[in-house]
């Protein structure tokens, strides 16, 4: 499937992410895909990425400074520029939230970081952040929201939590909930449930937009990247969504 058949009559496709460079790692070649026939989708950033480590080069000076949020602002812009997404936002109608930071656990998955600013996102009261990612999708006009899974990918702390607010959202509107999971993740998903978007037309546009994170990875090769920490990626021509079910609401008993 191409993802211009992807919600066929919805105009609007809300992906919530937690930092800048989340949402060309991974879901660009979709986003490139959508605005190209002018499908539109919004982009709703949840943190600026304050707290994450920065490249080797001329951006080093701005690790731990007040000056690298604004700096990984301009990144996505010129990134979602190169996607051709025209609609973004950011979560926080009268407050900031930033970045929780992380660790790496035992297992190989991400942990909260202990010295989290008291701003951080995985700090702030789960209610209120849950009230303005509703606001933002209202605003927005969201007919269907995407975001990670409930492990959140890697496990980075706001990555979960964006799951599970966006999960909390989808639910109170009613739309469409998409999980983004890898490739070779299949649970006995039932028809339909799973989509392979094939994304090959836009690599070219998902890696330019990738070029554009200098503080925070490296293009390394035709489609490979090098993140800040070392780790090496490298990206297939599909994006893969998984559609997930509401919770059912507790009903009330009747006496």
């Amino acid at each position: 499937m191409t993802p211009n058949e992807w919600f066929d009559g919805i105009d609007r496709i809300l992906f919530v992410h937690a930092h800048p460079d989340d949402e060309t790692i991974a879901t660009g070649g979709t986003l490139a895909a959508l605005a190209e026939v002018g499908r539109d989708p919004a982009v709703l950033t949840l943190t600026r990425g304050e707290q994450g480590e920065v490249t080797e080069g001329p951006f080093k000076h701005l690790e731990g400074s007040s000056a690298l949020a604004q700096h990984r602002q301009n990144e996505l812009r010129t990134a979602l520029t190169s996607l051709g997404v025209e609609t973004h936002a950011w979560l926080g109608r009268d407050r900031v939230y930033e970045d929780s930071g992380m660790v790496w656990g035992a297992d190989g998955f991400a942990v909260a970081s202990p010295d989290s600013p008291e701003t951080a996102l995985t700090r702030a009261p789960a209610v209120d952040v849950v009230n303005d990612l509703l606001h933002a999708a209202v605003e927005l006009g969201a007919g269907a929201i995407v975001s990670y899974d409930e492990r959140g990918g890697y496990g980075h702390p706001d990555h979960v939590l964006a799951h599970r607010a966006s999960r909390a959202v989808a639910t109170a509107l009613e739309l469409p909930f998409w999980e983004i999971v890898e490739t070779d993740v299949r649970r006995g998903d039932a028809p339909g449930a799973v989509v392979i978007h094939d994304v090959e037309p836009w690599m070219e546009r998902k890696m330019m937009a990738l070029r554009m994170y200098g503080t925070q990875l490296t293009v390394t090769g035709e489609r490979e990247i090098t993140h800040v920490g070392g780790q090496v990626q490298q990206f297939g021509s599909t994006e893969v969504f998984r559609r997930t079910k509401h919770p059912e609401l507790p009903s009330q008993s009747r006496t």
